[in-house]
């Protein structure tokens, strides 16, 4: 039996694409890798510019975004991933919306280019290839959600008139209504909205879309193309016993009131049922809530320099377990949706750390009430979440059971979409699972010239989904307006650092990631932000855990002499050289290396294999090369569009 042979793969440009693996993760595509390689040269400024060029909601995305970036980032499999989403919070406070030079992202409006890899949508691109004349095309966003700003921006720039429909009196959809201000203070939406109103942008409150006032009525009064982003805000129920009694309430409704100014009373014991951002944004949120109701109590009593000590008091009194709030999960711990991301698990540790107590594989079988109001939940076992197949399909354990004291339940499993206001003649074809059914690339749904995105066309999904689903459907509005035509030219350059003049930073292989200051717990009161973000030194050194994926080790065979000593010095012996009969190549690839070097089908022809995953662009084996075959080079790409 033959010794099994090495999987190779011959790189190409979509190679070299994914190996920035973190811009390939992010769904708007931001170039993270190189706005963290200019932090960690002091380029600040230009580093807010990449960060800004894809994504009009970045000062935003800097606090609470999910961050599949740092799932994806390659430092990840060596220890941990770089902090990425909160080296954009520490940029976006030097010159986003929040910061004293708001106005540095205009150079991006006026078409400058900026350092990151880029593609179609990216506003250097966008401004320079779209804008050429104002358009008299009208087109209507439904929601001022991230998904419906996201696409009025781009709409905006490409040069249409845009109208936003809001049924509320305040735009953010759920950004506003859904996530606590103790994780995202209000002025930064405020602002992050103003800024793309002030492109020309008319927004309508309270105007939602209804039964009078449809999606026929929006093409009676001219507008050409319509994009839905409704968002999903009504709670899901659970099927048990006890679910009418008071005191059991949905997490969307709970923190939609909360966030809006209104006073919820759940009492001292909270059972929140739910493992994901909502459910803990909930849990968190009633830990603050708890704490204001007992300062509110003792300071009502008392005046002056007495009202901090009563606050001391009810941090206090909170710690030592006066308000209870607890969180049930049909997950096992590790299982749960919050901690399969790298800001989930810190996020998790943070309820951890405030007090919120965990109940993991466990179900509720009913609620039990007396006089009508909510007074116990019993629990049951969960044996497994999903089947065989991983598809959501809990099994429980009724040899487990226990019962929780409780003056309130909070539900954070999922939410729906009302789509009431569509009409058969609207003909907007659903999905089994009551959303909008649409083209997953264009966004188009069965209606001509109706596009639909964010959580109403694929359920609830992370805020950088939304915006890069109302970013495409933009592009997809302006295909259908302007018609077929554009081609998309793909520009690659590539360039030899000198083999003398590369380094990277000093001890970046040891460094180790921290997540970025919070508030210490006795301070954690009400809409008080939890998280203080770096300051320079620390944003510094966090920047320079980056790998440096744009550079690649380049090996080139002709100048090679086999001396093994770029295998020999690398510490993590990511390089391989082996005989070329031991790969597993595609056919006639052997072939085409004899007739390129010229040898003969007796030649002993070698390979050089390397492991990328474990590559840490030291640049070491470079430098050991005697003849210059091992190089390290740097690739930048853009996307760029031609109208037709």
């Amino acid at each position: 039996m033959s010794d099994p042979k090495f999987k190779t793969i011959i790189p190409d440009v979509e190679f070299w694409k994914n190996m920035i693996p973190c811009q390939a993760a992010c769904p708007v595509k931001t170039d993270a890798g190189r706005y963290v390689q200019l932090i960690a040269q002091g380029e600040y400024k230009e580093a807010y510019l990449v960060a800004r060029s894809p994504n009009p909601l970045a000062s935003i995305c800097g606090r609470v975004c999910a961050a599949p970036c740092e799932d994806a980032c390659r430092r990840g499999r060596i220890d941990a991933p770089v902090s990425i989403r909160a080296l954009k919070r520490f940029v976006t406070e030097k010159y986003g919306v929040e910061s004293m030079e708001p106005s540095t992202q205009d150079a991006l409006f006026e078409g400058s280019t900026e350092a990151g890899n880029k593609i179609r949508w990216h506003l250097p691109i966008l401004e320079t290839s779209k804008r050429i004349q104002k358009r008299e095309e009208r087109v209507a966003v439904i929601g001022a959600g991230p998904a419906g700003v996201s696409c009025a921006h781009d709409l905006a720039l490409m040069g249409y008139q845009v109208t936003i429909f809001e049924a509320s009196a305040i735009p953010g959809g759920m950004m506003y209504h859904g996530i606590p201000e103790f994780r995202l203070p209000r002025q930064i939406i405020e602002k992050e909205i103003a800024k793309v109103k002030g492109l020309g942008v008319e927004v309508k409150f309270n105007t939602p879309l209804s039964a009078d006032f449809g999606l026929s009525e929006l093409r009676a009064e001219g507008f050409k193309a319509v994009f839905l982003s409704v968002g999903v805000q009504k709670g899901r129920d659970l099927n048990i016993e006890g679910i009418e009694l008071d005191g059991v309430v949905k997490a969307v409704d709970y923190l939609l009131n909360i966030n809006n100014g209104y006073r919820v009373d759940l009492g001292q014991k909270v059972l929140v049922i739910g493992g994901g951002f909502v459910a803990f944004d909930a849990a968190r949120m009633a830990l603050r809530r708890g704490l204001d109701d007992e300062a509110d109590h003792e300071a009502n009593e008392m005046a002056g320099g007495e009202i901090k000590s009563a606050m001391d008091a009810a941090r206090s009194a909170i710690r030592s377990g006066s308000t209870d709030v607890r969180m049930i999960s049909l997950e096992a711990l590790s299982e749960l949706p919050v901690v399969r991301t790298s800001q989930g698990q810190e996020e998790f540790h943070e309820a951890h750390k405030e007090g919120v107590t965990f109940h993991p594989s466990r179900s509720a079988r009913r609620f039990i009430g007396e006089n009508g109001r909510l007074k116990k939940v019993e629990l049951r076992g969960v044996s497994r979440v999903f089947d065989e197949n991983g598809r959501f399909n809990p099994e429980f354990d009724d040899s487990v059971s226990e019962t929780l004291e409780a003056d309130s339940v909070v539900l954070a499993i999922g939410q729906q979409a009302d789509l009431s206001f569509l009409k058969p003649e609207d003909n907007v074809e659903l999905t089994p699972a009551g959303i909008i059914k649409v083209d997953p690339k264009t966004l188009a749904t069965s209606a001509p010239g109706l596009f639909a995105g964010g959580d109403v066309a694929f359920g609830p999904r992370n805020l950088i989904e939304a915006v890069a689903n109302g970013k495409q459907a933009a592009l997809s509005v302006d295909d259908y307006l302007r018609g077929p035509g554009s081609t998309t030219h793909f520009k690659l350059r590539v360039e030899k650092i000198p083999t003398y003049s590369y380094r990277m930073a000093e001890d970046y292989e040891k460094c180790e990631r921290e997540a970025p200051p919070t508030v210490s717990l006795d301070r954690r009161t009400g809409i008080s932000e939890v998280e203080s973000g770096y300051d320079e030194e620390e944003a510094r050194l966090q920047a320079e855990r980056c790998l440096a994926c744009h550079i690649q080790t380049i090996y080139d065979p002709q100048k090679c002499v086999l001396c093994n000593r770029c295998v020999d010095v690398c510490p993590e012996s990511c390089l391989k050289l082996v005989s070329l009969d031991t790969l597993e190549l595609p056919e006639g690839t052997k072939e085409m290396a004899i007739a390129k070097g010229g040898f003969t089908e007796e030649t002993t022809l070698s390979a050089m294999l390397k492991d990328d995953d474990k590559c840490i662009r030291c640049g070491l084996c470079a430098i050991r090369c005697p003849t210059d075959a091992m190089t390290m080079e740097v690739f930048y790409y853009e996307e760029t569009e031609r109208l037709r």
